[in-house]
């Protein structure tokens, strides 16, 4: 029988924690290193309203249930069938000493030390840095410490993500002069097994094309009509895609991917107002990223004001709607009264958290600056008809800790592409202008 390899140490860095707090059990049989000087990171993160304040208060409210009746200085095991241990460790001190090396007594390099100090004391067992921080691990490398990223809700091959959409050519003029006449062919017209839920294909020969999806509940191929939904009109096949996806109420779970000016944000919003009547509230929402890592009390005046350079894109794509309308109008003036009447309301994300989201159109801009995890906290508030919405660019990232791996939006659209509930469409064309589509091009 062969001999069972040793487990290994995982020595967690503050960055591992604020994006996850339940990370301390995503390492199996593994034990896990809580270095003290994290501990006191958390401390300085626990107040305030934004994602990693409520992470630093879930892990530190973890720690004390361990630590009720036991010392976290020693090995205490972790709560879950087939998990290792855990330890808080006091001792930062190493030799060689991270501090003197890198010239100064900084957290980092006290959590380098710890994790020199366990390589020390565990000669037999592989010791590991997790982090978040590039930096980080790139100076644990030069003390060969063995360094890693937390890969739990990575996406594998970004190049090869879900896209929503393929198109078919060669198709028989029957089958689409059938969607034509009939909106629907049978899946066996095409397919010998049922394709992704809510798939679209453009579907093309020599003479004509159509643009379909496939229905879960039907089962069937069904016709996809290009129509204008609140006074804007898609201008290419992805787009009315993505507004029949906004539209289709079988469908829970909406993502949207795209560069800038391919107009994720302004089709939600067209469809979330095509629908108000469906729903009690529409919210509006994004992650606040502070400008220049600076954090918003920064700013001046009252937190209005502080906030209104985050939410502007969002007032933005309100005002272009809103006037693409004639002034006689009654429709463009449903804008400003629903967000008197806040039936429409534009909020940072961190202001949701704890409201009820039951029959809420929902709305999260700028996804790829959230965490795998706050994408599963969204979803999982979402109560009786609700929708909810996430749009944005994967490949533009404005959080230090997040890729194009490791983003909620990634994440999102690579772990639910198979399920009927969800529909998922990437914008391709630019359609804000042809500067934008040169700069998306070339710079």
């Amino acid at each position: 029988m062969p001999r069972k390899a040793p487990t290994k140490i995982f020595v967690l860095d503050t960055s591992v924690i604020l994006f996850n707090h339940a990370s301390i059990e995503s390492f199996a049989e593994h034990d896990v290193v809580v270095p003290i000087s994290v501990l006191e990171e958390l401390d300085t993160f626990k107040k305030g309203n934004e994602t990693k304040n409520f992470e630093a208060r879930e892990f530190i409210r973890i720690m004390d249930q361990y630590s009720k009746g036991s010392s976290l200085n020693t090995w205490i095991p972790l709560n879950g069938k087939g998990l290792g241990n855990i330890r808080v460790m006091m001792e930062e001190t190493a030799e060689p000493d991270a501090r003197k090396i890198f010239g100064s007594d900084k957290a980092d390099h006290r959590i380098l030390n710890v994790a020199l100090r366990m390589q020390q004391q565990n000669p037999n067992r592989k010791v590991i840095l997790v982090s978040k921080d590039v930096n980080l691990r790139i100076k644990a490398r030069s003390l060969n410490i063995s360094a890693e990223d937390f890969e739990t809700g990575k996406v594998k091959n970004v190049d090869e993500l879900y896209r929503g959409k393929s198109q078919i050519e060669d198709v028989s003029q029957d089958t689409i002069d059938a969607l034509y006449n009939e909106g629907f062919v049978p899946r066996k017209a095409l397919f010998s097994k049922d394709p992704l839920p809510n798939h679209y294909f453009i579907l093309k020969n020599n003479k004509t094309s159509v643009l379909c999806f496939f229905n879960p509940v039907s089962r069937c191929i069904e016709r996809v009509e290009k129509r204008p939904c609140y006074n804007i009109k898609p201008r290419n096949a992805e787009q009315v895609f993505a507004l029949h996806a906004l539209l289709n109420p079988e469908v829970k779970l909406v993502s949207i991917q795209g560069v800038a000016g391919t107009g994720k944000t302004l089709l939600a919003l067209a469809a979330a107002l095509e629908q108000r009547r469906d729903f009690k509230q529409i919210y509006l929402a994004r992650p606040v990223v502070p400008l220049s890592n600076k954090d918003i009390g920064f700013l001046p005046g009252d937190i209005k004001s502080k906030l209104n350079p985050y939410m502007e894109p969002l007032y933005d794509n309100l005002k272009f709607i809103q006037n693409s309308f004639d002034e006689r109008d009654k429709e463009g003036h449903k804008i400003p009264e629903m967000l008197e009447q806040e039936k429409l309301v534009v909020t940072p994300l961190a202001y949701i958290r704890g409201r009820s989201l039951s029959q809420i159109f929902f709305i999260v801009d700028e996804a790829q600056n959230l965490t795998p995890h706050e994408i599963k906290t969204i979803v999982t508030r979402m109560g009786d008809r609700a929708k909810v919405v996430f749009a944005g660019d994967i490949y533009q990232i404005d959080t230090p800790y997040l890729d194009t791996q490791s983003n909620g939006l990634s994440y999102v659209i690579d772990r639910m592409h198979s399920h009927p509930i969800h529909a998922h469409v990437t914008l391709e064309k630019g359609e804000r202008s042809e500067l934008a589509n040169v700069a998306n091009e070339l710079l």
